[in-house]
């Protein structure tokens, strides 16, 4: 499978189309996957961590989420065309799961958001199987507990990173039942209706990080990553130019 690398995080150039295909050909084969979101962000706070990197990198499919690593992809010329966000993937994937009658989880949140977004997700979805939710504030070893007697397939993890991804690290090989691990960051803030999502021409325009911030002002200094971000890419370039 070909790959990129952006500071250090390996990422697929499928478009979003080719990748469902490919995540439901290795469900029906019964691979176990950890689909890995990498956004400008992710990659300025863990790209010094090689450990993290490393675990990450072992991982089938790292999606594009940001149109930042897009735009780092044009720069060395890459192959990545197309931005994979998380909320987008989640959807295509509880879609495509009705085709199955796969049994999907939802871990995370405040108390009452997984809930309500697997509300949300049946009115969209009728045949859509969501079996269990749990919000993100209890001891992990009663969630794991909860998922291990469960017959999941599909487990979205929505508690922000990194402690959703180190959670389906330390995690998954106890919870041998579940085929499709992948986290969603505060995507069930959104399904839930708590919080609303840009207006699709900001989404095309590659302005969500704009809502989202004028929505919480205090992401401004989230946002300031990015301009690290640039920084590193460009540095990075240079490097390997030389």
């Amino acid at each position: 499978m070909k790959k990129e690398q952006i500071l250090g995080f390996n990422l697929i150039t499928y478009n979003s189309e080719e990748l469902i295909d490919k995540i439901f050909q290795d469900y029906q084969n019964n691979e176990k996957l950890f689909i890995v979101n990498i956004n400008p962000e992710i990659a300025v706070a863990n790209y010094k961590n090689e450990k993290f990197k490393e675990k990450l990198n072992k991982e089938k499919y790292q999606i594009p989420d940001g149109s930042g690593i897009v735009w780092a992809s044009k720069k060395k010329k890459g192959s990545i065309k197309e931005r994979i966000t998380g909320i987008d993937l989640m959807d295509k994937i509880c879609e495509k799961s009705q085709q199955y009658s796969s049994n999907i989880y939802l871990y995370g949140g405040k108390e009452g958001i997984a809930e309500k977004a697997k509300e949300n997700l049946q009115k969209k979805y009728p045949n859509i199987k969501i079996i269990g939710t749990h919000h993100g504030y209890d001891n992990e070893e009663i969630i794991v507990d909860e998922l291990s007697k469960l017959p999941v397939d599909i487990l979205f993890v929505g508690l922000g990173s990194p402690k959703q991804e180190e959670f389906i690290l330390q995690n998954r090989e106890k919870l041998k039942n579940i085929k499709i691990f992948m986290p969603v960051g505060g995507s069930f803030d959104v399904i839930s209706g708590m919080k609303k999502r840009a207006p699709k021409w900001m989404i095309n325009c590659n302005l969500e990080w704009l809502y989202r911030t004028l929505q919480e002002p205090k992401r401004f200094f989230r946002q300031l990553k990015l301009v690290k971000f640039i920084f590193l890419v460009l540095k990075d370039k240079k490097n390997n130019s030389n």
